[in-house]
């Protein structure tokens, strides 16, 4: 691990709605003190020949294995595809098999976070779908507690699984104390463990 303990917010955002979540996201870890690296993955071609630019035209730059390695925390987004997340995130997670056999990951703390285009679009599935490589690595998944308000009033995205939204120009009040609680409550566990150099 590096000397300073960071965040890493990792996502897919292929119209900009998990990105908007990803910054919101952000910004709540940013305000405990943590360092955030907000990074993202290419998009899949199903053109085999297709290899994306090292760095992309524009936003956040893609993450390296060295980023998801060293992270003292990690928080992970993705828009649904059919109940799931999309396959540029799990093409991603599917190549961090030397991560898994190094125990890169044990005992740190993990979240999910979604974006749907419709209200009843598969968002939990989708966020169930993103924990499960998490749980194989050995992170300790930190979900949305009821005692964050915004889970009671919500008429849009939000779910004790991890922050989420229903696509629409912006996030909604709800959805982005959503965010940023999540960020905050994952930032906080990190630097705690990162802190007490307790491996659980």
């Amino acid at each position: 691990m590096t000397d300073q303990p960071y965040l890493l917010v990792l996502y897919y955002s292929r119209h900009g709605h998990v990105a908007k979540l990803a910054e919101a996201i952000a910004d709540g870890a940013a305000s405990t003190g943590i360092e955030v690296r907000l990074r993202t993955v290419p998009a899949v071609s199903s053109e085999c020949e297709a290899v994306a630019p090292a760095v992309p035209e524009s936003g956040d730059v893609y993450c390296s294995y060295d980023d998801l390695a060293h992270c003292a925390g990690l928080l992970i987004g993705s828009p649904t595809r059919f109940g799931n997340m999309a396959a540029a995130l799990k093409y991603f997670l599917d190549g961090s098999a030397e991560q898994w056999a190094n125990g890169a990951l044990i005992g740190k703390p993990a979240g999910v976070f979604t974006s749907t285009s419709s209200l009843h679009g598969g968002q939990e599935s989708t966020l169930l779908s993103m924990m499960v490589p998490l749980l194989h690595h050995g992170m300790l998944i930190a979900g949305l507690p009821y005692s964050e308000s915004a889970l009671h009033t919500t008429t849009r995205g939000g779910t004790p699984y991890g922050a989420s939204h229903v696509e629409a120009e912006q996030l909604s009040d709800d959805e982005r104390a959503l965010c940023r609680a999540q960020g905050r409550r994952t930032a906080e566990l990190a630097l705690d463990l990162a802190r007490s150099g307790v491996r659980r």
